[in-house]
Parts: structure tokens; sequence; C-alpha cells
């Protein structure tokens, strides 16, 4: 029997950061590079506030259809279809207005995932894979199986779980507990 494999999509298969900062460009009529030329150049910025002041924006069909696949996850995901039962377990609750969206979405860009493994869900405490990949920490404190951290600037001091860096992280990680 295969093991069961849990990944969340926003900021895990669905690359949200670079879609937030091209509408917060936009919505401030702001030009910078990076994130961290931002960020250095206002070392104040509060982003929580920012993006709950942009939420009406970014709790739409046109705003989720439109984010890019984070980089290599179809790749490792596709390679670990063969030995691990994939299911997406995405907080949709959190942005109710994202369901076909979301749903569209993964049809264009993991379509070898099975429709029947999409978990739209809020609490992921009702998971019951054996592992779950995920960005945040709320929901893998939720988790009762091994949680794999997905880092990324929210989340880069937390050293509870295993952490993983990128999809090449994820693919190590599997492969190294295959053997």
């Amino acid at each position: 029997m295969k093991k069961k494999i849990a990944i969340d999509m926003d900021q895990v298969i669905a690359d949200m950061e670079i879609s937030f900062i091209e509408l917060f460009k936009k919505e401030y009529h702001l030009s910078f590079e990076t994130v961290d030329e931002y960020l250095k150049a206002n070392p104040n910025f509060d982003l929580v506030s920012t993006i709950k002041e942009l939420y009406p924006l970014i709790n739409t069909h046109a705003f989720f259809r439109n984010i890019p696949v984070m980089k290599d996850s179809q790749t490792v995901l596709r390679e670990l279809a063969d030995e691990y039962d994939l299911y997406i377990a995405t907080a949709a609750m959190d942005v109710p207005k994202t369901f076909t969206a979301k749903y569209e979405w993964l049809q264009e860009h993991f379509a070898f995932i099975d429709s029947q493994h999409y978990i739209f869900c809020g609490d992921k405490s009702i998971i019951h894979t054996d592992y779950l990949i995920d960005d945040s920490i709320r929901q893998l404190e939720r988790f009762s199986g091994t949680g794999i951290l997905f880092v990324n600037s929210l989340n880069e001091t937390e050293d509870r779980y295993i952490r993983a860096n990128n999809w090449k992280d994820i693919r190590d990680y599997f492969l190294s507990i295959k053997e």
C-alpha cells in the first residue's frame, strides 16, 4: 500500500508571491526588482497588513487562475506519483471566492493528480495522510502525520519541522526515506 502525501497549494505548488508582488506593485504604483530590494528600502513594511488590505483583490477568480506554478513542483510530483498517493489539500475556506479558479488551475497544471484527491478545506487537522507539505505553521501544528515545512519569508525561522527550501529538497527527502 502506497503512503499518502498531502500537498498545500498556495506558496507550495502555486507561486503566489510572484502574483502578489505584481498586484502590490500595480496597486501602489511601485517599481522594484526583488522583494529583498523593496524590504531593504522599507524596513518597517508590514506584509500582513498589506495582504489584509489587498484581500478583496486576492480573493478573486482572476487572481488565483493566473498564479504561476512553483518551480520544479510538477516534475517532482510526477516522480513521486509513482511511489505515493498524492492529494492536494488547500485551505480554500480562507479565500472562498476562489474554489473554481483553484480547481481549474489544478486541472491545467496538475492533471496527473486525480481530481478526487483535491481537498478543499479550512482546518487541515481533518487530513489523515502520512505527510503534509505546507508553508503554514498553523496547519502543520494541527496535522497528526509528518509535517514538512515549505520554507518562505513568513516562516523562515521555524525549526520544528523537516524543512524544504524548494522542490528539489522535497525530492531528496522522499528519495532518502524510500531506500
